[in-house]
């Protein structure tokens, strides 16, 4: 199979949630406007998370899997998969699937035209103080980096594979996916999107995580936006 998009899906103890992901990552290949494959990227899971993937891929061709040796995070798990993906498109989506895969399509529309297309999550279903903590992470992020984005939390984006790949290593980076493609003078987009309530599983982040984990990132990113180097290859042999 000759395949377009690759989507990312990080996990780590999600063994509650991964048959139902099976299914709707599945469902969402048939409908999907580009042909379409899956990686999960295991990040230490410590329940049976590893071996439901592996039943999983090998059900199907289109699935794949990365499983790291020890939990290192969930941007170490977006990094792995940008750097282990092949095709020239590359998506992610969190396993809870408080997000919808058909929605990739509203996305993938306009990838053509940006260079990231990010989802804005409506009317979220989330408690009130994982919202409010949300939103000031939200504020504090969009005040260092001017990336004019609302909710670089949302866990569904497509992204050209030549600009993903070029992101740097660095915790926190999945908080940060639009402001690096515009360090690559790239163009990114926010489309609306659904979003769900968490069906099974536990959240991963607390109210500490989204609010003083954006914060110190900020530092990190204004220290490697002065550092950034960009270049373009005039000639090759």
């Amino acid at each position: 199979m000759n395949y377009q998009f690759t989507i990312i899906v990080p996990v780590y103890n999600e063994e509650d949630n991964l048959i139902r992901v099976e299914k709707e990552l599945l469902a969402y290949t048939q409908i999907a406007t580009k042909t379409t494959k899956i990686l999960f990227v295991n990040d230490g899971s410590k329940d049976k998370s590893q071996a439901l993937i592996e039943a999983i891929c090998s059900r199907h061709d289109a699935f794949d899997y990365i499983l790291f040796r020890e939990n290192s995070g969930l941007s170490a798990a977006i990094k792995a998969g940008f750097d282990y993906t092949t095709t020239a498109l590359v998506g992610y989506i969190d396993s809870d699937l408080q997000t919808a895969p058909e929605d990739f399509n509203l996305l993938l529309e306009h990838i053509g035209e940006f260079d990231l297309v990010t989802g804005v999550r409506s009317n979220r279903k989330d408690s009130f103080v994982k919202n409010m903590s949300s939103k000031i992470a939200n504020g504090i992020r969009r005040a260092f980096t001017k990336d004019g984005m609302d909710d670089t939390g949302c866990p569904l984006k497509v992204i050209k594979t030549d600009y993903a790949k070029r992101i740097p290593m660095f915790k926190g980076l999945h908080r940060f996916l639009p402001a690096m493609i515009m360090l690559q003078n790239g163009k990114t987009k926010q489309i609306t999107v659904q979003h769900f309530p968490r069906v099974a599983g536990e959240a991963k982040f607390g109210v500490w995580n989204r609010l003083l984990g954006p914060l110190m990132d900020c530092f990190a990113y204004l220290w490697m936006k002065k550092k950034y180097i960009n270049y373009e290859v005039a000639k090759q042999k």
